[in-house]
């Protein structure tokens, strides 16, 4: 949330105390970054270098270190920086990270997605559509691609007659055939508006006498799955999906930190509090006490700043 009198010149020197001698003070750090907005973080870096003549990023990361130091870089970022900062990560190296690609690229809007390809070519001169294309194959590979080039239907009009033929479509193209015609599934989830695909859904639900969730577990599988159910959450509740992505990061056996701070941090101004009112609608427990539960130290008390109180 924005500061009241917001004060980068401040807030500059501050951090420049906060990092200044022998250790740094991570209570200050924390009682100012997470407490401002992403535009006022961009203030505060050029009031850094202008007062300092160091990059604020650069000293904090000599500085910092392990989950602490990636929130607190995360939150220096632009929204298309970060999220194009995440999928460098996941496609670099060996191996590739197939669930931040699907939960970034489900996840964000025409225009979040124009944003974060542009993003990706300034700030690492490499495209990322290709980038994606060497890592990935198949089906999967071909609905990514499919949602790079952000051509969903932005409108919000329903037609109820195309609504009607298009869950007839993947109907046929899926549960009522042997083997699965994938395609019409891409088209109709990485085309159609959200209004329009609310609607499928319903009619997809009296035609098969299921939810169009179950008929991709059953149909799919892998990365593919994983994709077209993302797709599909996306379009039923935004905030419902990360809900969830932050439940299973937390549940069980250790913690997935990179998901927990990547969705903590990129959701942080867009739509925090309707995430946390459909967790704990869903797992019945506040974001915040699974967070404390889960995380410690420096790490946890800026998740805890992030995620702010329960109301």
């Amino acid at each position: 949330c924005a500061a009241p009198g917001f004060n980068p010149e401040q807030d500059t020197e501050n951090l420049r105390k906060a990092m200044k001698g022998a250790g740094t003070d991570e209570a200050a750090i924390i009682s100012i970054l997470p407490h401002r907005t992403i535009a006022q973080r961009q203030q505060i870096k050029e009031a850094y270098k202008r007062a300092i003549g160091k990059e604020l990023v650069d000293e904090l990361k000599s500085e910092l270190t392990g989950n602490f130091e990636k929130v607190v870089i995360g939150l220096l970022m632009q929204a298309p920086f970060y999220d194009a900062y995440e999928l460098r990560n996941a496609i670099k190296g060996a191996g590739t990270d197939e669930a931040c690609l699907i939960e970034i690229l489900a996840s964000r809007s025409s225009s979040e997605i124009k944003a974060l390809t542009a993003a990706y070519s300034k700030e690492y001169g490499r495209n990322l559509e290709d980038d994606i294309c060497g890592d990935t194959s198949g089906m999967f590979k071909r609905v990514l691609v499919s949602l790079l080039t952000a051509g969903r239907d932005e409108s919000t009009t329903v037609d109820e007659a195309l609504a009607k033929q298009d869950a007839k479509e993947i109907y046929e193209a899926g549960e009522a055939r042997w083997g699965t015609d994938e395609v019409k599934f891409l088209t109709v989830l990485c085309v159609r508006n959200r209004n329009h695909l609310l609607k499928v859904f319903q009619e997809y639900q009296q035609i098969s006498g299921r939810d169009i969730e179950d008929s991709i577990k059953r149909e799919m599988s892998g990365c593919l799955e994983d994709v077209f159910l993302a797709i599909v959450r996306c379009i039923k509740s935004k905030p419902g999906f990360f809900a969830e992505r932050l439940h299973k990061s937390m549940k069980g056996l250790g913690t997935t930190d990179s998901i927990l701070i990547r969705v903590m941090v990129s959701r942080s101004e867009i739509d925090m509090e309707d995430i946390k009112n459909e967790f704990l609608k869903t797992y019945g427990k506040t974001l915040y006490s699974f967070i404390k539960g889960d995380t410690s130290g420096d790490y946890r008390k800026i998740l805890l700043e992030l995620c702010g109180p329960e109301k």
